[in-house]
């Protein structure tokens, strides 16, 4: 299957076929280095001409993809073909100086020729685990515009710091309804502004999950749906607003699918980088802050550092909220201006996030409706939650924390207006992110729904909810929700 995606390195939109996640030029490679190991085994007429045409598709698309920058998932193919290629050539050179070609018996080719095999399998297998992602195309009526700001707090000096003038800073990433571009638009960067912050980024995401940093170094190539700065959609209307917090370690754009998704469907989301806290965030003086949160080992004490860090993080999402009303009023120069409804906000967060969004719901009654992606309710649970709830959560197995689901439960039940648990089967932890785009297939660390279904099995409860509780669509809420998983309703009172 062939799908136009921006995926190279300087952002030109190419070619690229999504069952093995490799660029054609990759293809072309694979192809050649195959019909040079391969050409030992054809019928004698036929070895010159398949030999020759092999080395004429190889050998430039090597050099190219060479200069161009070639992925780790290539070297086992290259290097496949280079042990095959003097074998292969060799007979040719011989039969034009005169000399008898020679040809070593099968029985002692064969090996040989496997072992170059297995090399070059190596590489659409790796290309496959590990590719450039491909974002899915949004399903709703706006192009996606996005862009990064950084606000200071005056009144919050910076807890992480020592420094008694440090104040609290966080960087956000706005997705928002865009005029349709022109079709070779530049289409963002995927995990930053420039390739030398997505790489920053890549790299401290990789070490958060013991990961070496080549084994993902497709994801800082990768570029996204939406255009850096794209003209605001026309119509003058004003755009719901939604929050997002990111998981411990995340960072503002693990959930660009999603935010991309909803965009498209009219709402603004905002997601944070929260610094000291998520992997590294870039500054806009350059300046890196990389994570300082880790864990201590013993279950109380971080129960207590992870309550005190989603209180940071629920401070962050009512700061943000409020720059994003002065912005919307004009005290921010920006041409979101004049175009958020922050009288309909909803306030997300993945893992810790969804803890924070949670605990900024409660002390923050501006927000209007909470999202909880598979998050585990950090902090007190009083006081009450004012506001509806959506909690997604993972299919729930033996390895699963047993003091979650009672302590979700416990949160919805509390709540005095109605709240909804999804449990969507085939999920995993990192299926509400953007991780299945990239990260290997593993059901346990991905989920089972696959790179295709993932993001929509995400979005669209979500966009469900949201539809419900902010646009006040009519339908039913619930029937809407049950189709994607096992629902459970908690309505007011129920716990009481």
């Amino acid at each position: 299957m062939w799908q136009r995606v921006p995926c190279a390195e300087d952002g030109r939109v190419t070619e690229i076929i999504t069952g093995l996640y490799m660029s054609p030029l990759e293809f072309l490679a694979l192809l050649g280095a195959g019909a040079v190991v391969g050409a030992r085994w054809l019928p004698p007429a036929a070895r010159p001409r398949v030999t020759i045409a092999a080395g004429v598709v190889f050998v430039p698309s090597a050099i190219v993809l060479s200069v161009a920058g070639i992925r780790w998932q290539m070297l086992p193919v290259l290097a496949g073909a280079v042990l095959a290629l003097p074998f292969a050539v060799s007979p040719l050179l011989r039969r034009r100086s005169g000399r008898p070609a020679w040809r070593a018996r099968w029985w002692l080719a064969l090996p040989g020729s496997a072992a170059c095999v297995g090399l070059i399998a190596t590489g659409p297998v790796a290309a496959w685990a590990f590719p450039v992602p491909v974002f899915p195309e949004p399903s709703g009526d706006f192009a996606v515009g996005t862009r990064v700001v950084q606000w200071t707090d005056p009144r919050r000096p910076e807890s992480f710091t020592a420094d008694a003038h440090d104040r609290r800073t966080v960087v956000v990433q706005l997705w928002y309804p865009a005029r349709q571009g022109p079709a070779g638009a530049q289409r963002a960067r995927y995990l930053g502004r420039t390739e030398h912050e997505a790489r920053t980024v890549s790299d401290a995401l990789a070490r958060e999950v013991g990961l070496p940093g080549f084994l993902v170094d497709g994801v800082p190539r990768a570029h996204t749906r939406s255009v850096f700065d794209a003209p605001v959609a026309g119509g003058g209307g004003r755009f719901p607003v939604v929050l997002f917090s990111p998981g411990s370690g995340g960072v503002r754009t693990q959930n660009t699918a999603w935010a991309e998704e909803l965009a498209s469907h009219g709402y603004v989301v905002a997601a944070l980088d929260h610094p000291y806290d998520s992997a590294a965030v870039v500054l806009a003086d350059g300046r890196t802050i990389d994570t300082e949160l880790a864990s201590t080992g013993d279950r109380g004490k971080d129960d207590k550092l992870a309550a005190g860090w989603t209180a940071v993080r629920a401070a962050d999402l009512s700061f943000v909220l409020t720059q994003l009303g002065r912005l919307d009023r004009g005290g921010i120069a920006d041409p979101l201006t004049g175009r958020l409804d922050t009288g309909r906000v909803a306030v997300t967060g993945h893992s810790m996030g969804g803890a924070a969004a949670l605990q900024a719901a409660r002390r923050d009654h501006r927000f209007d409706a909470v999202i909880d992606l598979d998050g585990y309710p950090h902090g007190p649970a009083s006081p009450s939650l004012h506001r509806p709830t959506l909690a997604l959560t993972q299919a729930i197995t033996p390895e699963t924390d047993p003091r979650y689901l009672p302590r979700l439960t416990e949160a919805l039940t509390l709540n005095t207006a109605t709240s909804y648990r999804l449990t969507i089967p085939g999920a995993a932890h990192l299926t509400f992110m953007d991780g299945p785009l990239y990260l290997p297939p593993v059901p346990s660390l991905v989920g089972s729904l696959g790179r295709t279904e993932s993001p929509r099995v995400v979005a669209a409860p979500t966009l469900a909810f949201l539809d419900a509780v902010l646009r006040h669509e009519p339908g039913d809420l619930a029937g809407d929700l049950s189709a994607y998983g096992d629902l459970s309703v908690h309505r007011p009172g129920d716990g009481r």
